[in-house]
This record gives structure tokens, sequence and C-alpha cells, in this order.
């Protein structure tokens, strides 16, 4: 199964691990820890020139997506459920 992050982006279901608001980026120490070493090992991909909403973590990279998390949940949420 699939699920489309925005753009032309789509990534497989088994590699999602998380996927969370933009704003847990500047919340909380750990997440900006996180995407800053992402950042240095050129693992963050940048969807759209759209104003990015959430993040979304794979096993391979980090995702900044134009859509938002509670609609990529919900995506993630309908792939499990079928």
């Amino acid at each position: 199964m699939f699920i489309h992050l925005g753009g032309e982006k789509i990534i497989r279901s088994a590699e999602l691990v998380a996927i969370f608001d933009l704003s847990i980026e500047k919340s909380s120490k750990i997440s900006r820890s996180f995407i800053v070493e992402a950042n240095k090992t050129k693992q963050i991909e940048v969807i759209s020139e759209e104003d990015s909403k959430s993040l979304v973590v794979t096993t391979n990279k980090v995702y900044y997506s134009p859509i938002s998390s509670t609609t990529l949940k919900k995506r993630a949420h309908q792939l499990l459920t079928h």
C-alpha cells in the first residue's frame, strides 16, 4: 500500500514511522535536534513549494508535506483498516 504525501511524492506505507504537525519542530527541543541531524545527513526533502504543514518521518527520510498531519493520519489509518 502507498500513501500520497502531496505533490508527486508517494511512499510505501511500510516505510512510515511517524506523522507530526509542523509545530512540533518549534515546540520540542528533541524534535529540533532530530531535524538538525537529519538536515546534516541530507535526509530532508521538501515535497512542494507550498507552505509545509506536517513532517513525515520514514525509515529513510524526513519529508516536509503541504498536507495537514490530520489528513495524512486519516490516509494512513484507512490503509491500516482495509
